[in-house]
């Protein structure tokens, strides 16, 4: 199976459609940092499962979703789309139908990941075991990403160990056996359920059966209960009838009685009408009289309103007379203000303008004045800034030097010191090195205990065997155990049920005949028909009901000849002999009926099956079993059952005793083991102890053979910075020499600044003098300007005082007209007044008279009202007898129906069927009845009765057997979990074993690879990897030693970071040469490696690739591994944080340039 092409939609910055070609060879991916390079890689883990934000380098996984950029808005959905070539048939069963794969994964934003392959949805982990049988997959070792390197570097030995697990392709295995062991976890719950379920429905069961006699017992007392209501009821309707007949009578009565006194309310009722006819032209009256009145009172009210009006307007017009005068006076003042202050402001001008045509030529004067002091003192400060610079700088230089020369001073007796004490070092770390005999001695000590853990370690695996052999064994005997015990558990569980079931609640008193009899078995149908519920008495003869034991009196008839008497198939009591020897059995239902008419008086004949005939005729089919034939066989089956509970309870015992010898077994190979594994930890601490030892011996001379290089190279670089510093030296020596006099030129300045100084005076008091003749000159034109302002505003207000005074006479002269129009108006008021008195008085009297008549027509009205009051009031109460009949006869009515709902809900009948129910005959017409308290209580004691047995379950019977079934399901259902947790262990520990099979097979062939792929790197050396930390291989760690050219052999964290990148690498190949993917991607794997390692890197990319069916994708910044790819493909982000695939064959430019 081959990966083809590789497609993204919105992931991360490749928002466009994007395609990625996987061909055969090397195909590389260049770009600047930050383009996007890497995301290629993350959406090939991502298409292939990887379920961590955190490896895609993100806090969630909706963050591989493109998120959007200035220019660009933000995506919801990202897909990326993987092509397979499946032309091998290489992929599980469910995706092998198809030369062609493509596998899909899309994430809505806030709903999560869907995967499908060839357009159809699939689980994550089917995608996981596609790519995991394929020797690929997210976390696969072929993808070897930024920072994997110095992963496999620092990681731990067991956590090495998962390239191993690569290399052997356990990768799956692993997954499905974590699956076996949830499966596995799974039904061992699941059984310990269906036990408590079992035990559960065990007890269910027994209830039931005592449900199912207390149920008969209620079916019984329901009849009693029904035919008590039933009488109950027929006495309560008699009684309603005799209450129906009484109110009806009632009723008529009156009826009679609301008509009479009908008549008399009508008759007052029109001397009412008539009185009150008379009412509404008088009231008419009195109401006009009453508003003629009212009107003349509403005009007297208005003429004094109007009299006090017209009082308060005269005294307002005098107020605003005496306001206007007021004005007037104060206008004439404004006005005569306004002239004086134009006045002084016109001489104010004046004076003003005399002054500022003196001032002209003094401000130009001192103009001059300032721009020449101001010429001088800018040439005197320029040529000092120049001199100042310039003794500065010789001032700095200087200073330098001096600085120079103390530092160099220093330096010179700092690199004395450190020669001194270098020289010192390399002498002491020349005597402390290591002998070289004594690292050979430890690496044979080394060489020794390996040899002695490879030993102890076969002896762990050859116990391991033994254990997990007898682990099997005994769990074989354990599953046998329980069916057995399950078994008799499942007897013992019937024979209880069934002894429960047969036994009577008074056993000790009067026991039924049943108990004593035994049939052989078949014939219990036979017996229970021909007896039925006979067998049910006792034999007790105090009993009520009994069988008496009678002598024989050898006169019974003898049966048909080929029907055999049932006493021969029967043991009981003696009492039986008579009744059975005239029961005789047949064959079957033909010789029954050729045989009935043979049967002498008293003589029976029954079949096998449960069919009856008898002498006089009667006959019953053998439809159904009868309880007393069901009984005999309960029996039947208890003894039955007794015998077989028996045999497998010595079964059950000798199985315990089988668990408890494999149990035994178990313990001593445990034992064993535990001792081997003692020897191998030993072993492994002594390996250990010896291990650190050399590491440390070997870290010593790594350490001292650094230090003397590294304190050789330091006296090296202290001997050529002393010369250096010497030289230095010198030359500030000879630069300070010719160096100017500094003294001289300080004077020079101090000179010049106070020149600069008496300038500065000179211009600051020109400048004052030329600013003071400015300002006065501008205050002067503001003021002019001010006083030309207020001059017209003056004069404003000199003309408006003018227009008011004007405006103020003609408003007086209109007030004095009104006050005099006003002064003629009382008069006129106070005629008025007068006549609309005269005019209330004459409509008083008016209203009076017409109020008196109507007084006497409403007292005539009133007494007829009175009258018709009473004559209704009488009625009323009339009317309301005959609704209180009305109400009796609906009530007795109402009491009758509500009577036949209760017989409908209580009897389900009706009035008509209560005598059948009561068991009173139709034909007599006065039936004896008890009485109704007497009645009530005997129903109240048979539902007493009924309510003290509590609940009563009526299904209990269907519930029974459904309840059977139930049981005998879930029977065979454990029995099939105990074959599937069994098959489980089973592929459980067959897994194991080939785990570590082919571990160990992966490990020798990946440190064979590795130990020739790294002499090829390094080009020399030797290295090898070894199995730590645990004696199982499918739980030790993976340590690396490994002795570049001209080192010693030494861990991995040693090395270099160049050595240690090499290394890793070539354990990585390692681990993919053993186990080859169908690709290989290698992210900027070459960055910590220099040219010469680079190109050994390329050339073993490079023969891998053309050697084995997988192809390379490279992503790097270096030109020589660029150089040596097949094609390139360019990763630009040509718009921020959106990027683009550009592609170029470099075989077919080299093809066209050969071409050209």
């Amino acid at each position: 199976m081959q990966f083809s092409k590789l497609r993204l939609t919105g992931f991360k910055s490749f928002v466009d459609p994007t395609e990625l070609d996987i061909q055969p060879g090397l195909t590389g991916v260049v770009g600047p940092n930050g383009c996007g390079k890497s995301n290629l890689v993350e959406a090939l883990k991502w298409v292939m499962g990887e379920t961590s934000a955190k490896q895609m380098r993100g806090s969630e996984m909706d963050d591989v979703i493109f998120s959007g950029t200035r220019n660009r808005p933000a995506r919801n959905i990202a897909e990326v789309g993987l092509a397979l070539d499946n032309s091998d048939r290489a992929a599980p069963s469910q995706f092998n139908d198809n030369d062609e794969l493509d596998v899909t994964r899309k994430i809505e934003r806030e709903k999560g990941s869907t995967y499908r392959v060839n357009a159809k949805e699939v689980r994550a982990r089917d995608v996981h075991l596609l790519f995991a049988d394929a020797a690929s997959g997210a976390r696969s070792t072929a993808l070897v990403s930024q920072g994997q390197i110095g992963e496999v570097v620092s990681a731990k030995p067991a956590q090495r160990r998962k390239l191993l697990e690569e290399a052997a392709g356990i990768s799956g295995l692993h997954s499905r056996r974590h699956e076996a062991e949830l499966r596995l976890r799974g039904a061992e719950t699941n059984l310990e359920r269906l036990d408590d379920i079992m035990v559960t429905l065990e007890a269910q069961m027994l209830s039931l059966r005592k449900q199912v006699r207390q149920a008969t017992r209620y079916r019984n007392l329901n009849d009693h209960i029904r035919k008590a209501e039933a009488i109950l009821f027929l006495i309560r309707w008699t009684a309603a009838s005799l209450e129906m007949e009484h109110s009806s009578e009632l009723l008529e009565t009156a009826e009679a009685a609301v008509t009479a006194t009908t008549s008399i309310t009508s008759a007052a009722s029109v001397a009412q009408a008539e009185a009150a006819s008379y009412l509404p032209e008088l009231r008419e009256k009195e109401a006009a009289a009453a508003a003629a009145l009212q009107r003349l009172t509403l005009a007297k009210e208005s003429l004094e309103e109007e009299e006090a009006r017209l009082a308060a307007a005269q005294e307002e017009c005098e107020t605003r007379l005496e306001q206007v005068t007021q004005d007037m006076e104060r206008e004439r003042n404004l006005a005569a203000d306004a002239g004086a202050a134009m006045r002084n402001l016109a001489e104010e001008n004046d004076r003003i303008s005399s002054i500022e045509q003196d001032q002209e030529a003094a401000i130009n004067e001192a103009g001059e004045k300032l721009a020449s002091v101001r010429g001088e003192y800018e040439q005197q400060e320029q040529s000092l800034s120049e001199l100042t610079e310039r003794v500065v700088a010789q001032e700095a230089q200087r200073n330098d030097l001096t600085r120079r020369r103390s530092e160099l001073e220093a330096r010179l007796a700092r690199l004395r010191n450190s020669n001194d004490e270098l020289t010192a070092e390399i002498a002491k770390l020349e005597e402390d090195a290591i002998d070289r005999k004594a690292v050979k001695a430890m690496e044979a000590k080394l060489s020794s205990a390996a040899d002695t853990l490879e030993q102890t370690r076969g002896q762990v695996e050859s116990a391991e065997q033994a254990r997990i052999e007898a682990t099997r064994q005994l769990t074989e005997t354990q599953t046998q155990a329980q069916t057995t015990l399950a078994e008799a558990a499942k007897l013992e569980a019937e024979a209880r049920a069934l002894a429960e079931l047969l036994e009577t609640g008074d056993a000790d008193l009067w026991p039924p005949l049943i108990d004593a009899v035994t049939v052989e078995p078949g014939l219990e149908g036979a017996l229970g028909t021909a007896l039925g519920d006979d067998l049910s008495a006792a034999t007790d003869e105090a009993a009520p009901v009994h069988w008496r034991n009678l002598p024989a009196n050898g006169e019974n008839p003898a049966l048909p000849s080929d029907a055999e008497p049932l006493s021969n198939f029967v043991n009981g009591p003696a009492a039986l002999v008579a009744r059975l020897s005239q029961i005789g059995v047949v064959a079957d239902s033909d010789a029954g009926w050729r045989l009935l008419s043979q049967l002498k008086q008293g003589q029976r004949l029954v079949s096998r099956d449960g069919a009856f005939w008898r002498w006089d005729g009667f006959t019953s089919t053998a439809d159904a079993p009868t309880s007393a034939a069901i009984r005999l066989e309960q029996r039947n089956r208890l003894a039955e059952t007794r015998d077989s509970l028996e045999s497998a309870r010595t079964a059950a015992s000798s199985a315990e005793a089988d668990v408890e010898a494999a149990r035994q077994a178990v313990e001593t190979t445990t034992q064993n083991e535990q001792t081997a594994r003692t020897a191998a930890r030993d072993a492994e601490g002594a390996r250990d102890t010896a291990q650190q030892e050399m590491t440390q011996l070997q870290r010593q001379t790594t350490e001292n053979d650094t230090k003397l290089a590294a304190r050789k190279d330091a006296a090296s670089r202290v001997a050529a910075d002393l010369g250096e510093a010497e030289n230095g030296l010198k030359e500030v020596s000879k630069i300070e020499t010719n160096l100017p006099d500094a003294e001289a030129g300080r004077r020079e300045v101090d000179s010049l600044r106070a020149t600069v100084g008496e300038k500065r005076g000179e211009l600051v008091e020109a400048q004052s003098a030329y600013d003071t003749l400015k300002n006065q000159a501008e205050e002067r034109r503001q003021r002019l300007a001010a006083i030309t302002e207020e001059l017209a505003n003056w004069n404003a207000r000199k003309e408006g005082a003018t227009k008011q005074l004007e405006e103020l006479g003609e408003r007086k002269q209109s007030l004095e007209a009104e006050r005099e129009r006003l002064a003629k108006q009382p008069e006129e008021i106070k005629r008025r007044h007068q006549d609309i008195l005269d005019k209330v008085d004459e409509a008083e009297e008016k209203r009076k008279d017409a109020a008196d008549r109507l007084a006497e027509a409403e007292t005539r009205l009133a007494d007829a009202d009175r009258n018709l009051r009473e004559a209704e009031a009488k009625l009323a109460g009339i009317r309301e007898q005959r609704v209180r009949a009305e109400a009796a006869v609906d009530q007795a009515k109402q009491a009758s129906e509500a009577l036949i709902e209760r017989m409908e809900d209580r009897l389900s009948c009706g009035p008509d069927a209560l005598r059948e129910l009561a068991g009173i005959a139709e034909d007599v017409e006065d039936p004896e009845l008890p009485e109704l308290e007497a009645a009530e209580k005997r129903v109240e004691r048979l539902l007493r009765e009924r309510e003290n047995m509590g609940p009563v379950n009526l299904r209990a019977e269907t519930e029974a057997q459904e309840l059977k079934e139930q049981i005998e399901t879930l029977t065979t259902e454990r029995e099939d979990l105990l074959k599937a947790i069994d098959k489980l262990r089973r592929g459980i520990n067959e897994l194991n074993r080939e785990g570590r099979k082919r571990l160990l097979t992966s490990f020798e062939e990946v440190d064979k690879h590795f130990q020739e792929l790294f002499v090829r790197l390094f080009g020399g050396g030797r290295a090898h990897l070894e199995l730590v930390e645990s004696d199982d291989p499918l739980e030790a760690g993976l340590e690396i030693m490994a002795s570049p050219p001209g080192k010693r052999l030494q861990v991995l964290s040693l090395l270099s970071g160049g050595e240690q990148a090499l290394t890793a690498l070539s354990l990585l190949f390692a681990v993919f040469l053993t186990n080859p993917a169908p690709i290989c991607v290698l992210d900027e794997v070459d960055a910590p490696l220099d040219d010469a390692n680079v190109d050994r890197f390329c050339t073993l990319v490079n023969e891998m690739a053309h050697s084995l069916s997988t192809r390379f994708l490279v992503i790097t910044h270096h030109r020589m591994t660029m150089a040596r790819m097949d094609r390139l493909y360019g990763v630009t982000m040509g718009e921020q944080g959106v990027s683009q695939l550009v592609s170029v064959d470099l075989g077919e430019a080299i093809e066209l340039r050969d071409i050209a």
